[in-house]
C-alpha cells in the first residue's frame, strides 16, 4: 500500500524515533510504500536547529534520527508528477494551505492516501470532499503485528 508522508509526520518521527509514528516509519517496509516529495529533504535540513531546540538533541543525533526515519521513504522529484495532478492540487489547497499542494498532487498522481497530522488541512479539504487521508491509528491497524 502506497502512502504519501507529510512533513509533520516525518518531523514527529525524527523528534521521537521510539514513538508510534517513528515505529511505523522504521518498521513497516514490508507493509507500506512510503513516498514523499523530494523537497521534504530540504525542509528537514532547514529545520535542524528548531528540531534540536525542541528535542534537546545534538545536530548529530537529529541527523541519525533523520536517517532512521527516512531510510524507507522513497523521495520522488516534483517533475515526475503529472501537470493535471498539480492543477487539481493547487485548486484544492488554494484557500486552505497552498504549501500543501505537493502532498495532494502526489496523492492524486499515485492514487493513494496522505498520512498527515495537519488537522486544518484535513478539515479544510474535507469541506471540498477530499478525504484521502489516513491516520496513524489506521496505519497501525492495517500494519498489524
Amino acid at each position: 500500500m502506497k502512502i504519501i508522508v507529510d512533513a509533520n509526520i516525518v518531523f514527529s518521527g525524527i523528534l521521537n524515533t521510539n514513538g508510534k509514528i517513528g515505529d511505523l516509519l522504521i518498521n513497516s517496509k514490508k507493509r507500506f510504500d512510503f513516498i514523499a516529495p523530494d523537497f521534504l529533504r530540504t525542509e528537514i535540513k532547514k529545520h535542524y536547529s528548531k528540531l534540536a531546540k525542541i528535542s534537546k538533541l545534538t545536530l548529530e543525533q537529529i541527523q541519525e534520527s533523520e536517517f532512521q526515519i527516512c531510510q524507507d521513504i522513497t523521495f520522488i522529484s516534483e517533475e515526475q508528477i503529472k501537470l493535471s495532478s498539480w492543477r487539481i492540487a493547487e485548486k484544492l489547497v488554494a484557500d486552505v494551505d497552498p504549501n500543501d499542494a505537493h502532498y495532494i498532487a502526489y496523492a492524486k498522481h499515485f492514487k493513494c492516501k496522505i498520512w498527515s497530522g495537519d488537522k486544518a488541512l484535513i478539515k479544510g479539504l474535507a469541506k471540498k470532499d477530499f478525504t484521502n487521508f489516513i491516520s496513524t491509528d489506521e496505519l497501525f491497524k492495517r500494519r498489524g503485528l
